[in-house]
């Protein structure tokens, strides 16, 4: 629709998302296989020794950033291959993956993963013991951190939304992009922690991290492309 909107054939979405699809797993692999969480026992290291279980994507999982550096590899080729306008179409993009996020992450319920710290609020929500991890397997209620992300970027998704069609005669092409770096990396860096499986590299949390440097970078660029700087007049 949002293609439709701004004047391209829709049957290019159709066409663009095989290879999206293709792209953003491949890239999602890449990026569990270099942090996987510390409760996979398993290191980055290892999976370079044993290749099938790197291909094996049941066994570890994927990473959202991955995905999305993948896709975007992707369309950035499909768009010089086709003479399309890049930024147009990671502006076309970034509401909907923002919805493909939300919805994704009721994988995580279903599996019994991405939850958070343990808690007693109302809206806690119960572990199985077998989907524990190692030393809180005496604790039955914790964070539906998967849920907060959900909406989180169902969130995201309206806000985007609603400044592409209101404000869209100020915007320049990626502006729609940038401003998805700023609000899913805030959320993801905030919401962090309270995760208690983190991804971490040199004792930091590398995820959370990322974020933060994405988040910021990605405000500091829409700053500087709708700065204003007043007209020099020489004095004489």
């Amino acid at each position: 629709r949002e293609a439709k909107r701004r004047g391209y054939a829709p049957d290019i979405v159709w066409d663009l998302m095989i290879y999206l699809l293709i792209g953003g797993i491949i890239g999602a692999r890449i990026w569990h296989l270099l942090t996987p969480p510390p409760s996979s026992g398993i290191t980055a290291a290892w999976y370079f020794t044993h290749p099938l279980d790197a291909l094996n994507i049941r066994k570890g999982g994927l990473g959202i950033p991955g995905a999305v550096i993948g896709g975007l590899i992707v369309m950035y080729f499909y768009a010089r291959r086709h003479n399309l306008n890049f930024l147009h179409w990671v502006d076309i993009a970034a509401p909907a993956l923002a919805l493909g996020q939300a919805i994704g992450r009721w994988g995580n319920f279903v599996n019994q993963e991405l939850y958070g710290a343990p808690t007693n609020l109302p809206w806690k929500i119960y572990i199985d013991p077998n989907h524990r991890l190692q030393g809180f397997t005496n604790v039955d209620y914790y964070h539906p951190l998967f849920l907060y992300e959900s909406l989180w970027n169902l969130a995201n998704m309206f806000i985007l939304l609603t400044m592409s069609y209101r404000f869209g005669d100020r915007l320049k092409d990626g502006d729609i992009f940038l401003m998805y770096l700023v609000i899913y990396p805030t959320g993801r860096f905030l919401l962090d922690f309270l995760r208690l499986d983190a991804s971490m590299v040199g004792g930091i949390n590398i995820n959370q991290t990322i974020m933060a440097v994405v988040a910021v970078s990605a405000a500091v660029a829409l700053f500087l492309r709708h700065r204003t700087v007043a007209p020099f007049v020489s004095s004489e």
